[in-house]
């Protein structure tokens, strides 16, 4: 994606003055080995490199294969960083990083989606030995769901409950990014288009909100009833998701939950239907599904044909997180104020965090203002 990595590295450095900001105000980090799981991406390079500087040693693992960029590993790892990840690693080669992240014996963790500190938990479980984590960070909805269903053995700070992380990133930042990769992806608009967000948390507010800005006709699916209250007020009809996608031209889901789009809903929708994701958890559309019952062509780069009992779906990057699997994700200024409140969490459990109590956090005021 990136034909210039330097002068794209650069570029986004010059953008990102909260993170070198965040990162210059750190003590030294000598003696932490950070394991990172997390999308790598551009964005991610000045928070990695500046850490390095620091004197942090880091192994790094991706939270989604589909969005790995692999000139960014090949830098980080040129600058000093360990890895084990690459751009469409099987599903069997990463699981068996998260294996390799923990035999590096980290001391800390930084998370997006619980996959390092899940496995870790099994492994006690079954008895294995398992390195001795001081403390971690977690950044993603769907990991703090995984990790509500874990008792956690060292302190782990929650940021994705930030105002900061909930009202930018989350509720503005996913929606814009995911239609804005739907135009360059598809050359299409979303005039004269009926569009179904699936989940109405911050993701699906900001994705209907932004859908509407580029000329949808925009419905809500939500299940829960508050949620469902909550769009009613803000003036979209509430559906109900069996009989919404047959008339749907396109349908986003936004809830980070499994097995959201199952097979009756697939041969439900009409001729044409586009699909995409941008919840964090890949499996919210039943893909296998398609791939067993459906001819598959991609007649543009990310739009997945399947032909299904004689209708053709359009699956947008397979199902995975469309806005960074086949766009940039997050523009640079706002990705800069998630990185310095990442960095600043990382200054956190590397200092006082690492005195709490084992359990589940959100990550104090204190640690994280300062950043912004």
């Amino acid at each position: 994606m990136y034909q210039n990595f330097q002068a794209e590295l650069a570029w986004a450095s010059l953008h990102m003055p909260r993170t070198r900001a965040a990162i210059s105000s750190l003590s030294s980090l000598n003696g932490v080995k950070l394991a990172c799981n997390m999308h790598l991406d551009l964005k991610m390079a000045p928070l990695v490199e500046g850490l390095l500087a620091q004197g942090c040693e880091i192994f790094l693992t991706t939270c989604n294969p589909t969005t790995v960029q692999d000139d960014v590993v090949q830098y980080l790892v040129d600058k000093g960083a360990s890895a084990h990840a690459w751009r469409d690693m099987s599903n069997d080669e990463w699981s068996a990083s998260f294996d390799k992240a923990l035999a590096w014996h980290p001391t800390h963790l930084c998370e997006m989606g619980a996959d390092l500190t899940t496995r870790l938990h099994e492994k006690l479980q079954a008895k294995e030995s398992v390195p001795n984590i001081v403390a971690g960070l977690e950044a993603t909805g769907s990991g703090i769901t995984r990790l509500n269903g874990v008792a956690p053995h060292y302190p782990i700070f929650n940021w994705d409950d930030l105002p900061v992380k909930e009202g930018l990133h989350n509720r503005h930042m996913v929606g814009l990014s995911a239609w804005q990769t739907f135009f360059q992806t598809t050359h299409l608009t979303l005039h004269e288009k009926v569009v179904v967000v699936i989940g109405y948390g911050l993701v699906g507010q900001g994705v209907a909100a932004s859908a509407k800005a580029f000329g949808a006709q925009v419905q809500v699916a939500e299940l829960d009833p508050a949620r469902a209250l909550q769009a009613k007020y803000d003036g979209w009809p509430v559906v109900d998701l069996a009989s919404a996608v047959e008339t749907a031209d396109v349908v986003a889901t936004a809830t980070g939950a499994y097995g959201v789009v199952g097979a009756k809903h697939l041969d439900a929708m009409k001729e044409g239907t586009f699909i995409l994701n941008v919840g964090h958890v890949a499996q919210e559309i039943d893909v296998p599904y398609l791939k067993q019952n459906a001819e598959h062509s991609e007649p543009m780069p990310y739009v997945n044909a399947y032909n299904l009992n004689g209708k053709t779906l359009f699956l947008l990057a397979d199902g995975s997180m469309f806005n960074l699997t086949a766009g940039y994700g997050d523009s640079l200024n706002a990705f800069d104020v998630t990185l310095a409140v990442m960095a600043a969490g990382i200054g956190h459990i590397v200092g006082e965090g690492s005195s709490h109590k084992k359990g589940l956090y959100l990550l104090p005021e204190k640690a994280w203002k300062a950043a912004l």
